[in-house]
């Protein structure tokens, strides 16, 4: 197999890994990025974690094929449906030096840091809060952790409609709180467990007690993957350093690249990847 530098793939179900590449091109601006949009197939939340599965190895197999050493998949319900799977069972037999890396672990080794009350809480998709990732991973690290989990299957229409910021966003972004914060009034820290809700800070903000503490994916794994790199310089060896950005969608074009611009805040021109 080719073992020429490539750039480091950046896989989402749709726009919202675009939050989280825009934190890693911050942090780590010197590689390649290619970034796969599945859009023709979104939104993951709601589907089985079998068609999870085989969506996100169709897409890692393209990143590889396109010469990526490594994947990260920057999709909550990916990370919790199809990670585990593909480390354990295909990249030993596509090819074992290949690494795919989640968005899920880098979060709950760090959420103890934050939360005094032991009480965090979870906004998730659908699929994401059934497949039971977070309080799973976060009994690992933090086993004194109390997780509370909330769906909120309203919120990725409503950023990806642009209506993040209407009133219509308010009473569904009220309406997830009251139903997580019912829970348990203890809880201090909120893991936004889906790369669509930065969008939503400001009014998550708004409308959350001033002492809960919101924590955004992108910045944590831009660190995550920064920390990575140096504790494994074989792999950052085969990363290519020419600070290029080039984005796939499975889906049209300019509408991709005009929702695209609201995530990644910068222009962004994309191809096609027919799958």
């Amino acid at each position: 197999m080719d073992k020429k530098k490539g750039p480091i793939g950046v896989f989402d179900s749709g726009y919202g890994g675009l939050t989280v590449l825009k934190e890693i091109v911050k942090e780590l601006p010197q590689y390649d990025y290619i970034y796969l949009g599945d859009n023709g197939r979104a939104p993951y939340g709601g589907r089985s974690f079998d068609t999870v599965y085989h969506y996100t190895l169709e897409c890692v197999q393209h990143l590889f094929n396109m010469g990526c050493h490594l994947v990260i998949l920057a999709c909550n319900t990916a990370s919790a449906k199809a990670l585990r799977t593909i480390q354990q069972n295909d990249l030993p037999k596509i090819d074992p030096e290949r690494r795919v890396l989640g968005i899920i672990r880098p979060t709950t080794e760090i959420v103890g840091n934050y939360t005094q009350s032991k009480q965090v809480g979870i906004f998730g998709t659908n699929g994401t809060v059934t497949s039971q990732s977070y309080p799973i991973e976060i009994e690992k690290f933090f086993p004194d952790i109390t997780v509370y989990q909330q769906a909120c299957p309203m919120w990725v229409p409503l950023v990806e409609n642009n209506e993040y910021n209407s009133e219509g966003a308010d009473y569904f972004i009220h309406k997830y709180i009251r139903q997580l914060m019912v829970q348990s009034s203890d809880i201090d820290t909120i893991v936004l467990g889906c790369t669509h809700y930065p969008l939503l800070m400001d009014k998550l903000q708004q409308h959350l007690p001033p002492n809960v503490t919101l924590l955004s994916q992108g910045p944590i794994l831009s660190h995550s993957l920064k920390a990575y790199l140096e504790r494994h310089p074989e792999m950052a060896a085969k990363c290519s350093t020419g600070g290029s950005r080039t984005f796939y969608t499975t889906d049209d074009i300019e509408t991709f690249d005009r929702q695209a611009g609201i995530f990644f805040e910068e222009t962004v021109k994309s191809r096609h990847l027919s799958l």
